[in-house]
């Protein structure tokens, strides 16, 4: 007997419409992204003949609300689409896409209607900027959400009590490459010194999935007259926002540090492994996140993928990693520091195809905070209020 799928629900404060989900996580693909379905249950009676619209809606915030300089906005909206489900504009079986959807019209019943949104090519994954504990408002985020309202018109300022808000996120899995495992190398020479010092550090593969230990080969050949010491490797995430400002966020995730030593005119070779993981960094302020920390899955940022032909300001923030080992070469005034970096994409792991159950019927269970893997907080309804 299979089990029955899960389906969330939210209903709106007045009870005039309720909507119904059967996922909150969408998965970008690289060639298609999962399009986002859903069913909303309507009250003829509290609509009291106004019109109800479900709209879908990606929005890039940086700061708090109240922090406008200049009138320049510090919330964008970077996609918005809305449509009329009610009354509908076709009938159902034209505007069911979904076998979930008939499943939930079946049991819902005739004030039951579908809607369905695609994601554009060019809308970024979720992501937001990990604050410190003592600070207040809204995050550094790009968020999505799934609302549906009454109104007369689309444009009309909904009301509360009568607008469901649920917030979705859209996520990114590794795209399937060939490509050699990456390497770096740099070759120093110093003053007083005939030979140089070559170091290389190389991954045994380009793409790993969170949680997943990096294995990190360091390789030293110290021809110089100097020695060299204190060798570091640090897995780094760099996080660029590139709408509205040029911040740059550069953190270390984890690192290994030695008291490793590489006399003068000798070799070194070496193999470390690090695991980058949010448990460990969890009050670490400017480390991006793949939805907000309350939950207890939240993971790191997945690695941000730019498609061809899509603008990098439209995606709010880009997020990269990389490994970086660093080693100290001992002068006679200070010391030098000899680092080489290499990039690598940290993603989830592609799972299998889903299959929708073949049971008829469905578990209901309330789209509550608690749910949604770190998507918004324990004192929000919504990210995107506003």
């Amino acid at each position: 007997m299979s089990p029955k799928p899960v389906v969330f629900k939210k209903v709106s404060r007045d009870k005039s419409v309720a909507v119904y989900m059967a996922k909150r996580d969408f998965v970008d693909h690289c060639d298609l992204v999962d399009p986002v379905d859903g069913v909303v249950l309507v009250d003829p009676e509290q609509v009291k003949g106004k019109k109800v619209f479900a709209m879908l809606s990606c929005t890039f915030r940086y700061g708090r609300d109240d922090m406008d300089v200049m009138g320049i906005s510090f919330r964008r909206d970077i996609f918005l689409c809305t449509r009329q489900v009610y009354p509908p504009l076709e009938d159902k079986d034209r505007s069911t896409h979904t076998k979930m959807q008939e499943k939930l019209i079946r049991k819902l019943g005739a004030d039951a209607y579908p809607f369905f949104f695609e994601f554009p090519d060019n809308l970024p994954c979720s992501v937001c900027i990990q604050p410190s504990p003592n600070d207040v408002g809204k995050r550094c985020a790009v968020e999505f959400e799934v609302k549906a309202f009454c109104g007369e018109t689309e444009d009309e300022k909904a009301q509360k009590r009568s607008t469901v808000r649920l917030a979705i996120r859209k996520i990114q899995y590794a795209p399937e490459t060939r490509e050699a495992p990456p390497s770096g190398e740099t070759t120093c020479e110093f003053v007083m010194s005939e030979k140089p010092l070559h170091m290389k550090v190389h991954l045994d593969k380009g793409t790993y999935y969170h949680g997943e230990p990096i294995n990190i080969q360091v390789d030293i050949s110290n021809s110089s007259n100097k020695d060299v010491k204190d060798l570091s490797v640090t897995v780094e995430q760099v996080t660029n926002v590139v709408l509205y400002a040029n911040d740059k966020y550069v953190k270390p995730v984890v690192s290994e540090e030695t008291k490793e030593t590489i006399p003068a005119g000798t070799s070194f070779k070496k193999s470390y492994t690090l695991v980058p993981m949010l448990n460990s960094t969890r009050d670490r302020r400017g480390l991006a996140l793949d939805g907000k920390l309350k939950a207890e899955d939240t993971n790191l940022a997945s690695s941000s993928i730019v498609k061809e032909e899509v603008l990098k300001e439209v995606l709010g923030m880009l997020v990269s990693y990389k490994v970086v080992a660093r080693v100290l070469a001992a002068g006679l005034i200070g010391s030098s520091e000899v680092a080489v970096e290499v990039p690598f994409q940290l993603m989830h792991p592609k799972p299998d195809p889903e299959k929708e159950g073949e049971a008829e019927d469905v578990e209901f269970q309330e789209f509550k905070r608690v749910y949604l893997k770190g998507i918004i907080g324990a004192e929000d309804d919504s990210p995107a209020e506003g």
